[in-house]
């Protein structure tokens, strides 16, 4: 799967070959990539070097501290981008918004109910993976419907979660 990775407005092409190489640019990297205990640090092992990072998701944007550096980015499978660059970057205010896990884990709980109006900002969904809980809140105000996934349910990446029209 390709990604688009934009940090600090510069854009990376990143293909996830195989569970131990990553192409970034073309380049092919060696990499593997450990949690390290209970918290949001990972040893990276890049063509064999070992280096620690620590990685946050905040909303749609992960923290990244690399090095003594703490960087902003974003990720994007290809049809996200061109999808998000058609509607001009924004969440299309007369289309239903399809909330999706950002990663594989376990749903915690859905703080709202279907029918419930909600606001920009709201909490829609508690979801843990590598153990931490990720806040999954809605990107405008609306009212909750077709709730898809329970608490304690598994979900993978992209699966949808939630709508909200």
């Amino acid at each position: 799967m390709k990604y688009v990775t934009t940090i600090d407005g510069h854009e990376y092409i990143v293909d996830i070959i195989d569970d131990h190489q990553v192409s970034i640019d073309g380049t092919v990297q060696q990499v593997d990539f450990t949690p390290v205990g209970d918290h949001e640090v990972y040893s990276l092992v890049v063509d064999g070097v070992s280096v620690d990072a620590s990685v946050i998701l905040n909303e749609d944007t992960w923290q990244v501290l690399f090095r003594g550096n703490l960087y902003s980015a974003t990720v994007e499978d290809e049809r996200e981008k061109r999808l998000r660059a058609a509607l001009g970057g924004r969440v299309a205010e007369h289309e239903d918004y399809h909330l999706k896990a950002p990663m594989p884990g376990m749903v915690i709980s859905i703080p709202v109910e279907d029918g419930e109006s909600i606001h920009k900002g709201d909490v829609l969904a508690i979801l843990e993976s590598m153990k931490m809980q990720n806040e999954l809140r809605s990107p405008r105000d609306g009212k909750v419907t077709r709730i898809r996934i329970k608490a304690g349910d598994r979900v993978e990446q992209k699966e949808t979660i939630l709508s909200v029209v």
